[in-house]
């Protein structure tokens, strides 16, 4: 075959046909029979193999490769016939694909492993939960236990007096003015 002729789109059903499409499959040239050319140099016989078998065997494998073109046709002519009629159910590759994956879905959620993967993920979950509750507890009782403690306290009451003396006495709530600025303006705002 030419291959300028053939369709060489690999998704094609027609894949590797002529792209003619004529009903006549005696213009198809079959692969490797060089018509005339039974026994000569550019064809040896096999050893073993009289001219007449040959020819015979010729004949079969033209006949079985024009089954097989035929049959590509036919193939060919029901996935159309298909494509149609699914076009007329309104079924679009993008319906059966979404048919397909929901159906793939449902089968994996049934399946015994997902079911198993689904029950021990769940159990970590709820002993993660219990883990992280209970150290949030003792975290809590902790941080409770270290504020009554008396180095906190101690800490606590330094602190206290270190914002005294920075702030004065006016430090709670209201606002600690600068001895350079004594009434700052909406106009000049402190920050």
């Amino acid at each position: 075959m030419d291959p300028a002729s053939q369709d060489i789109n690999l998704n094609s059903p027609n894949k590797g046909l002529v792209v003619d499409h004529s009903d006549s499959l005696s213009d198809v040239p079959v692969e490797g029979v060089v018509e005339g050319a039974v026994g000569n140099a550019a064809n040896p016989l096999p050893p073993g193999l009289t001219e007449e078998e040959a020819e015979e065997l010729r004949t079969e494998l033209t006949k079985v490769e024009e089954e097989i073109n035929t049959l590509r046709q036919v193939l060919s002519a029901k996935e159309r016939h298909a494509t149609e009629l699914k076009r007329k159910l309104g079924l679009s590759p993008l319906t059966e694909l979404k048919q397909n994956l929901t159906k793939s879905w449902q089968d994996v959620q049934t399946s015994n492993a997902y079911k198993k993967t689904q029950e021990t993920l769940s159990q970590a979950g709820q002993k993660t939960s219990a883990a992280l509750t209970t150290v949030g507890t003792v975290i809590s009782k902790r941080l409770g236990d270290m504020r009554n403690s008396a180095t906190f306290k101690s800490f606590e009451d330094k602190v206290g007096n270190l914002k005294y003396k920075v702030v004065g006495p006016k430090g709670n709530g209201e606002a600690v003015t600068s001895p350079t600025d004594t009434t700052p303006t909406q106009e000049n705002p402190p920050f």
